[in-house]
């Protein structure tokens, strides 16, 4: 036999690698015309339909090359995310806030069921992981695609029984004779944004071998937080509430009235007069909150999107040993830079964390006694640099040998993944040299103020004085001197290593009156290493950055499993086809013991054109390093307390109120006007919704155990002889994942134990005597369960050719049913309910039509997202449209309802006459813009993430040599 390569061969190959048996029929993209390829002893008919996927137990969407070009989305991981079946954005880049290593890359999130519990592959084979258990998907050229396969009906035990939400297999070209570049440029509406991509890639096949290299180069421009109304301003279209977007912390020093005791009072807070002294308090004013006070908005030097920059190289190649032996190899270079830049930090001398209040003896302090201040950095904004550097190489020989009077397939190979990170950070204030800086200092002869005391002076070169109050000069923040001692670079660096050695065979054991009795099986050892390693001055914790800690561990596993696949019955009345397909993983881990998991399918054609499968399948996930050996951390939280009297949900529902006044000693009156109790923030002052005055406790725990899991799926699929082109399935599943791997916020941690009803959450916080938390822990651990449910409904119709060309559509809709969580194991806690919920759309639907004449072609794409809710909260009552509501516990519960949106992309193309392609289109055409969400589901901002962020206009040049 010879192991020439066909197209046809690469599109089953991820099949024969992890082992599926010859007759498992597993779904691939086939051409659009009918036609029969014999492939060594495999035969598979072609379909008009784009999914042969759809006519195997297991429901699987494919994404071709073809569908890629036809769009406007550049990245592997924007494409799978306008998916109908992919859930919310996993550390979306609209979340600048973000911090760790993981930030800056592309992670899916099948089901919603979080992106850890989905498994990447590549060529049928896992891409590497980091220390979150992430799997980067921004490492993955959108050039070097073939196609891009979904399994949707969760965990398997041929690829890895932790894939518990899906698999997303992406295929890479091989086999490629000759030459092709692409340009492609575009930009928003606004004129921002621009996103830039350029590639090349060459191949040439021989008889025997074939090698295929390619270069891409991605920038993506940023987006700024100014210049988007739904980002520049906290709670964005209420004129009411504009002043809520600026903080008493402001680009102007201010300093604590020594002759106000009530922390609240309009005169608490002063601000030195224009040309006044900073050392006479005569000169100060009364601090002027609002948007054209002393204060300042964050959003002003943000970014609403970060910018990324992505350079990859990689290769392919095969080799034929000989006529049943072949070698396989690629190997690639991906790097990232991301920037992100934030405001200024809001520099509190008062707060737990910093303590550096003015010192009495300070020639700027216009007391005689220490002075708390406020000053926010705005001249040197919070800015993070990171650069990611991923290497991977695989090397798989495959082939086939006579056993007995049967041939059977085997491969056997190695994949080695490094990425090595490094993060570099500046603009957060070094507490020794601010405390040092507004420490004793006194007029020197020279008439210059300098740090120490006349008998004890600390030279000029080691000590600028500050003046917090003062906006310009030498003793202010423009200071280039004072920037340089106040904002040090703070650097960290990481790595992660996973090895990965496995072998499979496969082949058939039987034929069968029914058919070939196939089977798979194999074995595979992967190991993984971690390590996240902050400079020795972040760990220390004398910056406001907070203290960080070092991550460091390493797990490996050794599995095995075994596939069957049995025909039962063939070619009866009512029983066209009846096959059963089981497959069982064995799996130990070094660190958790042994697991063995299974999944069954049948698939059963009662006549041709119907289709009905069905599968069960274990899912298994263990601990990510960063969960296990992560230490714990700092931060200070945005949060919103239920309990506060007038913002909170205590003030419109009387279950809430009356939890919160049985915690909270005086609640009625302890409010800092006496008018009940209201959250405070950073300075003492009232902050619903804002920043926690102290940091809270997150990070990892080594006594975390690995989830466990469920799934089931039942459809039907169904390609009526009589409609040539036409495929409909229609697929239920249903997810249930025990002992749940999760980390909770501070306001989830709230509501659950006084709005959810939820005791066991109550013990992960305290108060303080003025009611406000004082401490909280929200650390990784095992909670409950989640629990989902749903239908995909798919419709692909390639049309026969007219005179007015050939038109093709596709539609894929996914319906939730049912998501709920339950936080802790108590059988008392009732399970909440996430549909339609922050950002978990009840609906998602993606439809097609596709348009082809000639030299000429169209695609028109419309996404919609039905309507989400969410409580009411500072801005009620300009938000609650739902006032009355009755939430799952039978609690009044106001609440805010958008509608659904939609946004519909245009594409055009020309196939030149000196082979090229140009296309132009638009994405979001009628520019569309989601409703405000003010819980910033998935972004650092009161807009969901995963909506369009404006029109945005491109365009795209092919030409192949």
């Amino acid at each position: 036999m010879t192991l020439k390569t066909t197209k046809l061969r690469d599109a089953i190959a991820f099949a024969l690698v992890a082992g599926t048996t010859a007759t498992a029929g597993a779904g691939v993209a086939v051409a659009q015309e009918q036609q029969t390829t014999t492939l060594d002893r495999i035969e598979v008919t072609g379909s008009r339909i784009r999914k042969v996927d759809v006519e195997t137990a297991q429901p699987i969407l494919s994404i071709s090359r073809t569908d890629i070009e036809n769009q406007g989305f550049q990245s592997v991981g924007d494409i799978l995310q306008n998916l109908a079946v992919t859930g919310s954005p996993a550390l979306s880049r609209t979340s600048p806030l973000n911090a760790g290593e993981s930030p800056g890359g592309t992670y899916v999130n099948l089901r919603n069921l979080g992106s850890q519990r989905t498994l990447v592959l590549l060529n049928g084979r896992r891409l590497g992981i980091n220390n979150d258990g992430l799997q980067d998907l921004s490492t993955i050229p959108s050039s070097s695609v073939e196609r891009i396969e979904v399994l949707k009906d969760g965990a398997s035990s041929l690829y890895g029984s932790d894939a518990i939400a899906g698999v997303i297999n992406i295929v890479t070209r091989r086999n490629f004779d000759g030459a092709e570049a692409n340009a492609y440029i575009g930009q928003y509406g606004e004129g921002d944004g621009q996103t830039q991509s350029f590639d090349f890639t060459i191949g040439s096949v021989g008889e025997r071998s074939s090698i295929v290299f390619g270069a891409q180069y991605d920038k993506e421009d940023p987006i700024w937080a100014r210049d988007r109304w739904w980002a520049i301003d906290r709670y964005p279209g209420i004129p009411q509430l504009i002043g809520q977007s600026y903080t008493v912390v402001g680009a102007i020093g201010n300093i604590r009235n020594p002759n106000q005791p009530n922390a609240n009072a309009a005169d608490a807070w002063l601000v030195l007069r224009d040309g006044g002294d900073p050392s006479n308090l005569a000169d100060y004013r009364p601090q002027v909150g609002g948007p054209n006070g002393d204060t300042s908005n964050a959003s002003e030097q943000m970014m609403a999107r970060t910018a990324m920059e992505r350079t990859t190289i990689y290769t392919a190649a095969d080799f034929d040993l000989t006529d049943s032996i072949r070698f396989l190899a690629d190997a690639s270079f991906n790097r990232r830079e991301t920037s992100v830049q934030v405001a200024g930090y809001p520099y509190q001398s008062g707060n737990v964390d910093v303590q550096t209040p003015m010192s009495p003896d300070s020639y700027f302090n216009p007391t005689d006694d220490a002075l708390n201040f406020r000053r926010r950095g705005w001249e040197v904004p919070r800015v993070t640099n990171r650069k990611l550097d991923t290497y991977r190489f695989s090397g798989v020989f495959e082939g086939t040998f006579d056993f007995g009077d049967r041939f059977l397939d085997w491969d056997a190979g190695y994949i080695f993944q490094r990425s090595d990170a490094t993060n570099r950070a500046r603009g957060d204030f070094n507490k020794l040299a601010v405390a040092q800086a507004v420490g004793p200092s006194f007029l020197n002869a020279d008439g210059i103020v300098q740090c120490g005391t006349p008998t004890a002076p600390i030279p000029l070169s080691d000590c600028t004085p500050w003046s917090p109050t003062a906006s310009e000069g030498r003793y202010s923040l423009a200071n280039p001197d004072i920037q340089n001692r106040f904002f040090l670079w703070e650097n960290a660096t990481s790595e992660t290593t996973t090895h990965n050695y496995f072998a499979n065979v496969s082949g058939v054991i039987a034929t069968l009156p029914a058919g070939e009795f196939g089977f798979a099986a194999g074995v595979e050892h992967r190991k993984v290493d971690g390590r996240y390693s902050p400079d020795a001055f972040a760990q220390t914790g004398n910056s406001t950055n907070l203290a960080a800690q070092e991550t460091s561990g390493s797990y490996s596993t050794d599995e095995i499993y075994l596939e069957l696949d049995i025909p039962l019955l063939a070619d009866l009345p009512g029983a066209q086809e009846l096959a059963l397909n089981v497959a069982s993983r064995y799996s130990d881990y070094d660190a958790f013991g042994d697991t063995t998991n299974s999944k069954a399918s049948f698939r059963w054609r009662p006549f041709q054109d119907l289709l009905v499968r069905g599968t069960w399948a274990q899912g298994f996930r263990a601990p990510s390093i960063a969960q296990l050996y992560g230490g714990t951390g700092q931060s200070f939280d945005f949060y919103s307390d239920p309990c506060d009297t007038v913002s909170g949900l205590a003030a419109r529902n009387p279950d809430v109120y009356a939890a919160c006044a049985a915690a909270i000693p005086n609640y009625a009156t302890i409010g800092p006007n006496g008018g009940g109790f209201r959250q405070l923030g950073q300075g003492g002052a009232v902050a619903y919704g804002g920043q926690s005055g102290v940091p809270f406790l997150t990070g990892s725990d080594p006594n975390l155990t690995p989830e466990t899991s469920v799934s089931r799926s039942l459809g039907l699929v169904y390609s009526p002889s009589y409609a040539e082109g036409l495929g409909i399935s229609l697929d239920w599943w249903k997810t249930r994942i025990d002992n749940v791997l999760t980390s909770f916020t501070a306001t989830g941690i709230l509501n659950d134990c006084y709005v959810n009803d939820i005791p066991s959450q109550c013990n992960y916080f305290t108060r303080g005597a003025d009611g406000v938390v004082n401490s909280l822990t929200r650390t990784g651990r095992n909670a409950g369960f989640w629990e989902i449910e749903g239908y995909d409904l798919d419709v692909n119709y390639q049309f026969q050719e007219t005179a007015f060309g050939r038109f093709g559509i596709n539609w894929a809709s996914t319906y939730y049913s049912n998501f709920e969580i339950k936080s802790d194991p108590l059988p008392a806690t009732v399970p909440a309910p996430q549909v339609g919920i922050a950002a978990t759309f009840r609906i998602r639907s993606v439809a097609t039509l596709s348009w082809d004449y000639g030299d000429f072609g169209a695609t028109w794409t419309a996404r919609y997202f039905s309507g989400l809710r969410e409580n009411c909260g500072l801005a009620s009552p300009y938000q609650c449209n739902a006032p009355d509501y009755i939430n799952y516990l039978g609690n009044r519960v106001p609440q805010h309802y958008t509608g659904s949106n939609t946004f519909n992309d245009v594409q055009v193309r020309w196939q030149a006459p000196w082979n090229a392609t140009i296309s132009v289109g638009v994405n979001n055409v009628f520019d569309r813009e989601g409703q405000i969400l003010f819980t910033q589901p998935n972004s650092g901002f009161s807009y969901y993430s995963g909506f369009d962020l404006g029109r945005f206009a491109y365009m795209k040049y092919q030409q192949r040599f």
